[in-house]
């Protein structure tokens, strides 16, 4: 049993977490949050703690006797990383062991894609704080969980967590349709379910070894064809595909209206339509580096585990 600090506990990832940390009855955890903790749901072993994270020295107090941090903050909405830093150096002073920064996405490519996909880039300049940190020393033990896609999109509408809220990708299987880059059909990508993340994250803090800095979960890896294969084998039907070129959308263009549309809370109904373009452009660009493909260190590291592979949820979801 060790005690479990959350920051960022209502984000929706986080509480798929929270939720197989609970169901294990092994851990104290503290659940930090902005929004009033009497407006969420009791928990057995679990303690809601209200901070604007801005007062280092109530972050080291709140963070006394805690053994792992795991970071949900959404990154983009941190200026200059100002609040996963304090974060970072309140475990340090507190005597925190181990800390996972707010990654839980795209793989070890990512800092070559920031300049299509700016809403991530504060997730490599955490890195960066974290690497320099453990530069001479190893002062604080931590992990990048990185996860690829939610596998989960493609169940879209149906919902297949308990919190995440899906939206569809460039691969729409209820739809049969998909956007794809000319020239892309045998690039990687690595989706892992929603599921899947939250019980390796709940093993890796039970995990009695040295965690590794980059943390890769690898829940299915597919190319882009055998992606586009599944429709005909799952949905007995081939997908429509808009067929885009790199150029086009380097360019700022995207030849095509069937991208999805992210209607998320965080983002004004009016600038729905423009984001959800430049996001869509920004990920195809992304995978087509190879920022999607994710490597499989908590894999070999917990061997035992099985994961849900694409074919599985899609037969689950569409048969």
């Amino acid at each position: 049993m060790v005690k479990i600090a959350i920051a960022g506990a209502t984000s929706q990832l986080a509480r798929e977490v929270i939720d197989k940390l609970v169901a294990t009855q092994k851990h104290e955890i503290i659940a930090l949050v902005r929004k009033d903790p009497s407006d969420l749901p009791t928990l057995p072993g679990l303690t809601w703690v209200r901070t604007t994270y801005e007062d280092k020295g109530e972050l080291v107090k709140l963070l006394q006797g805690v053994h792992t941090v795991l970071c949900f903050i959404t990154v983009h909405q941190d200026v200059e990383n100002e609040t996963q830093k304090r974060l970072i150096d309140a475990s340090v002073e507190a005597g925190v062991k181990r800390y996972a920064p707010s990654e839980w996405s795209t793989g070890v490519k990512l800092a070559s894609s920031t300049d299509v996909m700016p809403w991530y880039a504060n997730k490599v300049g955490v890195a960066e704080y974290l690497e320099q940190l453990n530069k001479d020393k190893q002062v604080l033990e931590y992990c990048r969980f990185q996860v690829g896609p939610y596998m989960d999109s493609f169940a879209h509408p149906h919902r297949t967590p308990k919190h995440v809220r899906m939206i569809s990708s460039q691969f729409d299987y209820e739809r049969l349709q998909a956007i794809v880059v000319e020239g892309s059909l045998d690039t990687e990508l690595t989706y892992t379910a929603v599921e899947d993340i939250a019980n390796i994250v709940a093993r890796a803090v039970d995990y009695e070894g040295t965690w590794p800095v980059i943390g890769g979960v690898s829940g299915d890896r597919l190319t882009v064809r055998e992606l586009l294969r599944l429709a005909e084998v799952v949905r007995g039907k081939p997908f429509k595909i808009d067929w885009v070129k790199l150029e086009d959308l380097e360019a700022g263009e995207l030849k095509s209206d069937n991208y999805p549309r992210i209607d998320l809370p965080s983002i004004p109904k009016d600038q729905v339509e423009a984001f959800s373009k430049m996001a869509t452009r920004g990920v195809l660009i992304a995978a087509c580096r190879g920022a999607w493909t994710v490597s499989d260190e908590w894999n070999r590291l917990l061997p035992d585990y099985k994961f849900t592979k694409v074919e599985d949820l899609l037969r689950g979801i569409w048969q």
